[in-house]
């Protein structure tokens, strides 16, 4: 009886002590409900034609009418490979930068070196792009921007990188890169902390150099991690581009800057075809889920890495 009465008290307890971390989760449960899943009755949207004044429930339905429409527009596959394209590239290189940043920093034996050098490139990832893009265009301007002045300081034509659509993408994509390469290196680097520097002794005695200890010993270690890391950036790389390219772009460039996000956005709120609208992006949801999924298997398969 002794026994019964112990383990239901330390149930008790469990739960009491558990109560608190629920109602903290409340509110960001509540952000997620809010913005995540109620928007989604909108979804029904997409299946029809829809009338603003009529709302949801009083629109015509048209079944797969506004996706046979979307996919025979001109626009449409441009705009489909524009998003593919710049997405495969940020998540590639994001992920490369940010995984060599956090190797090579923690490489310095200066804890104060490395802890300025961290806050310096973690900075960016707070900063709006509203407030960036004003910074890049006067950067980049053809005639004022810096760039600009050292290329012709080598003897370099200057370049429009806001309106050459060949360029236009390469901006895109590195910007973004730098802005967020600090805040992804950071889960990284709690990863090397916890590599066990006794296989680096080991390495070293077995005579490895550094570049062969990172290789052998250090990227193994943390391999867990990568694909931790690459699965949750790939299931947003395609919804991580809008507020950049709206700030950036201009209709001189729509023919290789133009995604998905910036179309739907004219489509629907400009030219106000709400069902064509919804119905990209469901298209769009629908590829992400099966990314997810494809990043989750191959985490399984060859990282042995399970979410649940």
């Amino acid at each position: 009886m002794a026994a019964q009465s112990a383990v239901g008290g330390t149930h008790r307890r469990s739960r009491k002590d558990n109560t608190v971390y629920h109602v903290m989760v409340l509110p960001a449960a509540a952000l997620v409900l809010l913005f995540c899943y109620l928007p989604m009755a909108g979804v029904v949207m997409a299946f029809q034609d829809f009338n603003i004044g009529k709302g949801i429930f009083g629109s015509k339905f048209v079944g797969l009418d506004n996706f046979i429409y979307l996919f025979k527009m001109r626009d449409t596959p441009r705009v489909i490979f524009n998003t593919f394209y710049i997405a495969l590239l940020k998540f590639v290189l994001g992920l490369f930068v940010s995984l060599a940043f956090a190797i090579l920093l923690n490489e310095v034996a200066r804890k104060y070196l490395k802890r300025t050098v961290q806050t310096i490139v973690f900075l960016p990832y707070f900063i709006s792009w509203v407030l960036l893009a004003g910074i890049f265009v006067d950067i980049l301007s053809p005639s004022s921007g810096i760039i600009n002045h050292a290329l012709a300081a080598l003897g370099v034509d200057p370049v429009f990188f806001l309106g050459n659509p060949k360029a236009f993408p390469w901006v895109i994509i590195v910007t973004a890169v730098w802005k967020n390469f600090g805040f992804g290196s950071i889960i990284f680097l709690a990863a090397l902390a916890a590599v066990d520097p006794s296989l680096h002794e080991a390495a070293a005695v077995d005579g490895a150099n550094r570049w062969r200890r990172i290789i052998h010993v250090t990227i193994p270690c943390i391999a867990p991690t990568i694909a931790v890391v690459a699965i949750l950036n790939l299931g947003g790389s395609l919804n991580d581009m809008f507020d950049q390219i709206y700030n950036l772009y201009s209709p001189i460039t729509y023919q290789t800057g133009d995604v998905i996000d910036t179309f739907v956005y004219r489509l629907g709120l400009i030219d106000m075809q709400y069902g064509p609208a919804a119905a990209f992006g469901l298209f769009k949801s629908v590829v992400t889920l099966v990314m997810v999924s494809v990043s989750y298997y191959a985490a399984l398969r060859y990282a042995n890495y399970r979410v649940f």
